[in-house]
């Protein structure tokens, strides 16, 4: 009986003796139970054999889910040497592995200040950071580890996703700013987007809408170049800074931006603002007083022609040139206007080869030019031959009238409507504004005609 008893006595101490074993042995290698966690080598020069050993022997027991053996190992590693900062980084992992977070660290902290370029560390760190939704911190952390060591492809991924995040979360922010009405707000979220992603094209653009919005045209048009200079398949810039250049009247660089634009993406919006603003260059390009003409209360004969000359360049090329003198017309500033209706026979000088171009223009002498541009026109659109053998009834005007001929076609084609009760007024000086308007009809007629 008392054999029996000391026999299993004797099993039960194996038994114990074991199990102290298995606790002070790690297991063996197998599959890691924490992958991301960084191993806290020993540097050279840091430590002796043992505390290399020890530190091995508790990051063996924490890849093996033994959390308490390794906190011991790593925990008796420190006391031995106060200045071991890997085995304090190896704490820290303990405590991370265990979701103590603060602990952790404080623990990483420590190892840090003992050596700030420690990538397990630095490591364990942001992992912490992460853990505890801290992600700048965390972003921070992964950036100085791989400023130590660019070869940690796990880190790296990290950093991209965390840059991704924060870098969505401040164009939301921005966005939402900015719909708010608050500017300011969304012009700081942007920028800080931009520092975070410097070669975002939209982001330059999104931008120099918001900041245009503000009334800055000059930062607008910075931030539209760099966007299209980021992407040159970024249309809306480009469009953004033809209207910009085209404000501050430099027509050359805005029809640049617009042909590149179209260049992109084509489409008759374009191709519309590239005539008006070949228009607007020309325009530009002419002196004030014809600039002036649309306020004038009265014009001359040499307004008349200017705005004749401009608006219908292409309908007086179609006519047969002749040869005319005229003598009192050099130096004026409608000279070449001049020249151009007389040869076309639109505004003829009168018997003693004057043209006298300040002479005041009457609805007679409007209603003769616009008879002799619709003749023009008439000549290669046969649906305008019509208004040539009109007969509109006029108030104020019999058929045998001298001007009834050239008022009835003015009347009949649109250019010249009558006034109340079915009045011409044939001697009622024309204002600027009057002038412009007919000969802008009469510009309607050819466009139509082509």
């Amino acid at each position: 009986m008392w054999g029996r008893c000391r026999f299993v006595l004797a099993c039960a101490l194996g038994c114990m003796a074991a199990a102290c074993a298995a606790r002070t042995t790690p297991p063996p290698p197998g599959a890691p139970a924490f992958p991301e966690f960084v191993y806290p080598a020993v540097p050279p020069g840091v430590g002796g054999a043992d505390d290399a050993g020890r530190i091995d022997r508790g990051w063996r027991f924490l890849q093996g889910s033994d959390l308490p053996s390794a906190d011991r190992e790593f925990a008796a590693a420190v006391k031995r040497s106060p200045a071991l900062y890997p085995a304090r980084a190896g704490s820290a992992y303990v405590a991370l592995g265990g979701g103590r977070l603060d602990q952790a660290l404080a623990s990483y902290d420590a190892a840090l200040r003992a050596a700030p370029a420690y990538v397990p560390a630095l490591v364990g760190r942001g992992q912490t950071l992460l853990a505890l939704t801290r992600d700048g911190e965390a972003l921070d952390a992964f950036e100085a580890a791989l400023e130590v060591d660019g070869s940690l492809a796990e880190v790296r991924r990290r950093v991209d996703v965390l840059r991704f995040r924060g870098l969505q979360e401040l164009i939301d922010a921005a966005r939402a700013a900015a719909a708010a009405g608050r500017m300011d707000e969304a012009v700081r979220a942007y920028e800080k987007a931009m520092a975070a992603s410097p070669d975002s094209a939209f982001l330059y653009r999104e931008l120099g809408l918001l900041v245009r919005r503000q009334g800055r045209a000059d930062a607008a048009l910075t931030l539209f170049q760099r966007a299209a200079g980021l992407d040159a398949g970024d249309a809306a810039s480009l469009v953004q800074m033809g209207d910009l250049l085209e404000g501050r009247q430099d027509f050359a660089g805005a029809e640049a931006a617009y042909r590149r634009a179209a260049d992109v993406e084509p489409g008759p919006d374009l191709s519309a603002r590239i005539a008006a603003l070949g228009e607007r260059a020309r325009d530009a390009r002419l002196p004030a007083e014809f600039r002036a003409i649309g306020g004038l209360p009265q014009v001359a004969r040499g307004d008349l022609a200017a705005l004749i000359g401009v608006q219908l360049e292409g309908v007086l090329r179609t006519a047969p040139a002749r040869e005319v003198v005229v003598t009192d017309v050099s130096g004026d500033w409608a000279e070449p206007w001049i020249t151009d209706v007389a040869r076309a026979g639109v505004m003829e000088p009168f018997a003693n080869h004057t043209f006298q171009p300040r002479a005041p223009i009457t609805r007679a002498d409007l209603a003769g030019a616009v008879s002799r541009v619709v003749t023009l026109l008439a000549a290669s659109e046969p649906a305008l031959r019509a208004h040539l053998t009109a007969r509109p009834a006029i108030a104020d005007m019999p058929a045998g009238h001298l001007s009834y001929p050239a008022a009835s076609v003015a009347v009949a084609s649109g250019v010249m409507p009558l006034g109340p009760g079915g009045r011409f007024d044939i001697a009622r000086a024309v204002s600027g504004a009057e002038a412009a308007a007919v000969v802008g009809r009469l510009r309607g007629l050819a466009a139509a005609g082509r």
